[in-house]
């Protein structure tokens, strides 16, 4: 082979291990190897299952032998989240006091990669519960961003952006509340999707607790890879129904046509916005006009009113859980949620009603704003990837971490798709977009995203540095 087979894509690795080119020993030993290369600069996969990967690798060859090799990912390897179960393996979330909570079953994105022929290869680092936009854990320690390892590779899925960006793996699978597949694309220079609400299903068999109504309606399991078409193959195995999820539902995957018209967001409402993020925009911008979009910079009503009310649907929940965090949570968690405490007042039947009216109204607003522009084009972040251990020195860093990474918010109060893609790379760290669209439209999400990525290229995997 002229390139090393770390290098390649889920789906390219996929058709070389069906065409009998590789074996799936060998594209796992490959990354295994690069795991073993690279892994000490970023701490990125906190749990490699090397013994279980090359025992399923040797079951998938044996079935591509006989002519069975049916699977989407048939013997390509994959990474989970630290919050996702996989049978058997502690889901631990990040947090030292969940160290031995160990999984009974697959979580329902983990049982339909396998479906398809996907081998995990290990688990990937994360913040405490979830709760910051750095990677650092009480159990694992910080995950470095492999473009530069003293600064942030984004939460709270950086394990698995730092894991992808550095080639220790083609395809992982994470989890976004608030960002959490975005940030760490964009910090990294991968691609992700935050799916629509209700389009792939959840479930953790090893928790205790049902979901709050905020991770109900705003958290959204989804694929994170270098490449679109590895988005595009994994949305599709992932993607429906299951027992364990009342909400996730069977829709098609692509919709009827709509006019390729995109508003352009360089500098979203409510904070600044660095010139170089402001820049990588503009570059989706004109690779969409370039491939025949009509992209105009204009912005969806009631987008500050989005901000507020994602704001206090998070702080409402996570104030009825806060004696149970002050628990089980690390120091550092602890810290980021106190600088960031809104003084929102103490949720009651009637304030949780106001807010979800206002959360109607600014879906409504949206929505029609997309019968005009059927994607919004904006940032992930509107500040680059900060240095570890930045966003808990002050409350005021803090607070600037909730300002830089406020676009995401409104994809997930409303439920919508959004996909990150890299634009390039400014003073060394790379740029990005995100795009958003209406309900069960992550096909106009990713048609646009491939345009971007086919303008701009693929920007790793790299070497940390």
């Amino acid at each position: 082979m002229s390139e090393e087979l770390w290098t390649k894509s889920a789906t390219e690795l996929a058709g070389l291990i069906r065409a009998k080119s590789v074996s799936s020993r060998e594209v796992i030993d490959a990354h295994l190897g690069r795991i073993e290369a690279v892994n000490s600069r970023v701490n990125a996969v906190v749990e490699v299952l090397a013994d279980d990967a090359r025992r399923a690798a040797d079951a998938a060859d044996a079935a591509t032998a006989k002519g069975r090799a049916d699977g989407a990912f048939h013997g390509v390897p994959f990474t989970v989240k630290t919050n996702i179960d996989v049978a058997g393996q502690p889901t631990t979330e990040g947090a030292t006091s969940l160290k031995d909570l160990v999984a009974p079953s697959d979580a329902p994105v983990v049982k339909r990669m396998r479906g398809a022929g996907g081998i995990i290869l290990g688990r990937t680092n994360m913040p405490d519960f979830g709760l910051r936009i750095n990677s650092e854990s009480s159990l694992y320690g910080s995950t470095g961003n492999p473009w530069d390892v003293t600064r942030t590779a984004g939460g709270s899925s950086g394990g698995e952006g730092a894991a992808i960006a550095s080639g220790m793996s083609p395809l992982g699978l994470g989890n976004d509340i608030g960002g959490s597949v975005r940030n760490p694309a964009f910090c990294c220079g991968i691609t992700s999707i935050k799916p629509s609400f209700g389009r792939i299903a959840q479930g953790n068999e090893s928790s205790p607790l049902n979901p709050l109504l905020s991770s109900q309606l705003m958290l959204a399991q989804g694929p994170m890879a270098r490449h679109v078409r590895d988005l595009r193959a994994a949305l599709a195995v992932l993607a429906g129904s299951d027992s364990r999820d009342p909400h996730a539902i069977d829709a098609p995957l692509d919709g009827p046509p709509r006019p390729r018209r995109a508003a352009l967001i360089p500098e979203p409402v409510g904070g600044s916005t660095h010139p170089d993020i402001a820049e990588g925009v503009r570059i989706a911008g004109r690779a969409l006009e370039a491939a025949g979009y009509v992209v105009e910079e204009v912005s969806p009503p009631a987008l500050f009113d989005a901000y507020v009310a994602w704001s206090e649907f998070m702080t409402s929940g996570l104030e009825a859980l806060a004696p149970l965090m002050d628990m089980l949570m690390g120091e550092g968690g602890k810290k980021f949620l106190e600088y960031t405490s809104f003084d929102f007042p103490s949720p009651t039947a009637a304030s949780m009603d106001v807010l979800h009216q206002t959360r109607y109204g600014v879906a409504k607003s949206f929505q029609e704003f997309f019968a005009t522009y059927p994607i919004i084009v904006g940032p992930t972040w509107t500040q680059p990837p900060f240095p570890l251990g930045w966003d808990i020195e002050s409350r005021e860093n803090a607070m600037q971490v909730v300002e830089l990474f406020r676009f995401v918010l409104p994809a997930n109060l409303m439920g919508l798709p959004a996909a990150s893609v890299p634009t390039g790379v400014a003073h060394g760290l790379p740029t990005g977009a995100q795009i958003i669209s209406s309900r069960f439209r992550e096909d106009l999400c990713l048609d646009a995203a491939e345009v971007i990525e086919t303008a701009v290229g693929v920007i790793t995997p790299i070497d940390p540095r």
